[in-house]
Parts: structure tokens; sequence; C-alpha cells
């Protein structure tokens, strides 16, 4: 079992930088890939980035170049910096683990949300 909580969400204007973290409790944390998800109002919910038990990283086309993904399997912690933000970005951004031998087995947090405005 792993619980996820995400944080530094809010509302910034267009342009601005926003950086959330997800910090995981349970079980062994570099047992895992780690993700970040968003979804918008009305849209279905989307992979935004990625980053593997090993480092390896992944964004969506929409964010290369802005927005960054790490880990601290020291601290258990993974962190989106996202930077010049736009109102397209607004959405509910979720923390996601999953098993990386098991890829079934995965886990949510509850969401943080961001908000840009014009």
């Amino acid at each position: 079992q792993v619980q996820l909580v995400e944080s530094g969400g809010g509302l910034v204007q267009a342009g601005g930088s926003l950086r959330l973290s997800c910090a995981a409790s349970g079980s062994s944390f570099s047992m895992y890939h780690m993700g970040w998800y968003r979804q918008a109002p009305g849209k279905q919910r989307e992979l935004v980035a990625s980053i593997t038990s090993g480092g390896a990283t992944t964004y969506v086309n929409s964010v290369k170049g802005r927005f960054t993904i790490s880990r601290d399997n020291a601290k258990n912690t993974i962190d989106l910096e996202m930077n010049s933000l736009q109102p397209e970005d607004t959405a509910q951004y979720y923390c996601n683990a999953k098993d990386k031998v098991i890829p079934s087995i995965a886990y949510w947090g509850s969401g943080t949300l961001v908000t840009v405005s014009l």
C-alpha cells in the first residue's frame, strides 16, 4: 500500500510558475514508477509527466520544455516544476504510483488544483 499526498497547487497568472509536490508513505518508494496526471473539467485524465524508479522521464508534448518532474527516493517525494503556465494548464493534478513489477497495482492521491488566469 502507498499513500500519496499532493501539495503546491493554487492560483497563478499566465506565464507564472508553480511547484507541485507529492509525498509518499507506505511501501518501498523506489519500487514504484511515479507520475503526474491532470484532469480539466469535461476532459479525460491525461498523463502529464512520469519518472521511472531509475529516473527516466517522459512528458506529454504540451508541457515539454515547461514542466520538469523529479524524484527524491531518500525523501519519498516527487515534484513537478511548472513554468510558463497557460490557462490550458488549469486542472486538478494527481500524483500516481505504479508498481514497477506489477503495473496494474497503482495508487492515486486526492489531487491538487492548479488554476491559471489570464
